[in-house]
């Protein structure tokens, strides 16, 4: 008898994200699944490995504790919370966790947009480069959200059923035929609120960033500030075919292939 892949499913908002959940219960259809994701909220975090001194605890979340969906809880399901950064929480699911190297990492399904330039700084994608540096192809979802949403523990209901659906094709793409040569990830964004037929667009890479910090009205140096962050676009810029135009633009979701390797081959005279 075949074996079920391995998918390790993490994201960067937290063990308790109902988004984590509504990723397992589609997960869950292609293969076994093994949750390992930071057991408190860690947005913006990258790909980053700060010297927390708990780094590297790890909590097991029963079933019952986890509030998964009905239709999934039979199905053979571990999940962990692991203290530390996304990155690591992949880190320590390859390492402790899986009983053979995941054949799949999803990250997500995220509260707010991953697009543009502000991907390097997202904990939702320094999952997949640390799963990537496994040799483990990835997939991102990410579903549009208000900023103040973000970063929060208080999680708002949402709809998960266009990023649900455009997920399960790419999971099942992904480990039928692998992901295309040169590739390591797929990134998904999906309009809050899309409706079936759930529209999609392959992009690329906006060169724009989606969001930016604003300077602080006010501000004392030796207290503590949180940089505000603001979405912003110029259109007149914005290429056609990017992640961004499909989002902000044409409110349609926006599947794009993503690679690690940043190098650019200089061009020689």
């Amino acid at each position: 008898m075949k074996k079920r892949p391995l998918i390790l499913v993490t994201n960067d908002d937290g063990i308790h994200s109902p988004g984590l959940y509504a990723t397992a219960s589609v997960a869950v259809k292609s293969g076994d699944v093994l949750i390992a994701a930071p057991h408190t909220q860690q947005t913006g975090m990258g790909r980053s490995f700060p010297g927390y001194p708990d780094n590297g605890v790890i909590e097991k979340i029963e079933t019952e504790d986890m509030k998964l969906p009905g239709e999934i809880t039979g199905n053979k399901i571990l999940a962990y919370g692991i203290h530390g950064t996304p990155a690591l929480a992949v880190a320590h699911g390859i390492l402790e966790l899986a009983e053979h190297t995941p054949d799949l990492c999803i990250s997500g399904i995220n509260y707010g947009e991953n697009l543009g330039s502000c991907l390097t700084c997202s904990g939702t994608l320094g999952a997949l480069f640390e799963a990537s540096s496994y040799g483990i192809p990835g997939i991102a979802v990410s579903v549009e959200a208000k900023l103040e949403k973000q970063r929060s523990t208080d999680f708002e209901t949402k709809d998960w059923s266009a990023a649900q659906y455009i997920l399960e094709k790419y999971i099942r793409k992904t480990l039928e035929t692998g992901i295309p040569e040169g590739a390591d990830a797929w990134n998904i964004n999906v309009p809050d609120g899309l409706k079936f037929p759930y529209p999609e667009r392959r992009t690329v890479q906006s060169r724009q960033s989606y969001f930016y910090f604003e300077k602080p009205e006010k501000r004392i140096y030796s207290e503590p500030c949180r940089l505000r962050s603001k979405k912003d676009v110029d259109i007149q810029s914005l290429e056609s075919d990017s992640d961004i135009y499909a989002i902000y633009m044409d409110q349609i979701a926006s599947v794009t292939l993503l690679n690690f390797d940043m190098s650019v081959k200089e061009k020689r005279l």
